[in-house]
């Protein structure tokens, strides 16, 4: 149908990076036929740092995973996710490129545009929504570590790489490099005029508070007329270890000064376990959805059904 009676679906933009990203995207398909997704674009292990060294080009491994998430739920989407997310074995100069990695960086070596190649990859695999990169050019995180040196406990270090500092605990702070970067333009327009945005799940310094210290994206963000959703993780990772719910919120208001929240996702069991936390959510502006999201085999992961349940009810249409 097409017209004023067409049914309009919320223009919702997920920001983020990795397996957080790729589970709030599986999600949020259920919920809504305008998708796009955001992501980072600072990953400097594995094939994706291979690929982005060799070549100068942007890492394609989670810009990959969102693809393979937003790939169809029938036959063929099935499995195109899965070749997507292939990699090589054996011990030769493909060991351990994933298969989505290399069409990724073949086709913006033959079109010599991100996004343009990433809106080409999405036709050929019928993705349902966009997937965007969050700056026009790769990064470099750095982050100050307290703890590193058994000689001096109280000492900040310097961690560089987003390979090296996801798996640091005792980070304190993060910072991009260039300082300053250029977002993507496509991306900060998607901000601008989405209805929702949604910010996590996913590493807290390296996959959801970047988008933040991205300029151009951070005032986007800030002064969007978009519902702010922010989705915790179901527990700390290596770099948050230690951390309590209420203390990620602290080191995001800290990271963005000035943020407004609409609503904070999160799973009741983890955050009811902080006597703070709803109040520091309420000091961000933010009503508190809580609700069982963890899987049930005990591993740190969303239940994506129970995930786009609550988001179904967070962002309706």
């Amino acid at each position: 149908m097409s017209g004023p009676l067409a049914e309009r679906f919320p223009a919702v933009v997920a920001l983020g990076g990795g397996h957080g990203l790729a589970a709030s995207l599986r999600a949020l398909r259920r919920v809504t036929g305008d998708l796009t997704a955001i992501v980072t674009v600072a990953d400097d292990g594995g094939s994706s740092g291979r690929l982005r060294e060799q070549f100068d080009i942007l890492p394609p491994g989670d810009l990959r995973m969102a693809l393979a998430a937003l790939c169809g739920d029938d036959r063929d989407g099935r499995l195109w996710a899965d070749v997507l997310q292939s990699r090589f074995g054996g011990d030769g100069p493909l060991a351990g490129h994933a298969i989505g990695n290399l069409l990724i960086a073949g086709i913006w070596q033959r079109l010599g545009d991100a996004v343009s190649g990433l809106d080409m990859v999405a036709r050929l695999l019928d993705v349902q929504g966009r997937v965007l990169p969050m700056a026009s050019v790769p990064l470099l995180i750095e982050a100050d570590v307290i703890g590193l040196d058994p000689a001096h406990p109280d000492g900040v270090s310097v961690v560089r790489g987003q390979a090296n500092v996801a798996k640091t605990p005792g980070v304190q702070e993060v910072r991009l490099v260039p300082a300053a970067p250029p977002a993507c333009p496509e991306s900060v327009e998607a901000v601008r005029h989405a209805d929702h945005i949604v910010l996590g799940p996913g590493s807290w310094f390296t996959s959801v508070l970047v988008h933040l210290l991205v300029p151009e994206m951070a005032e986007a963000i800030l002064t969007t007329p978009a519902r702010r959703i922010l989705t915790m993780n179901v527990a700390p990772a290596d770099e948050t270890q230690g951390f309590s719910p209420s203390h990620h919120l602290e080191v995001l208001a800290d990271h963005a000064p000035g943020l407004r929240l609409d609503t904070i996702v999160c799973d009741a069991a983890y955050v009811d376990q902080d006597p703070q936390f709803r109040r520091r959510a309420a000091s961000l502006g933010a009503e508190v959805v809580s609700a069982p999201l963890r899987v049930l085999d005990g591993s740190p992961s969303h239940d994506v059904n129970r995930l786009a349940s609550v988001y179904s009810d967070v962002i309706g249409h």
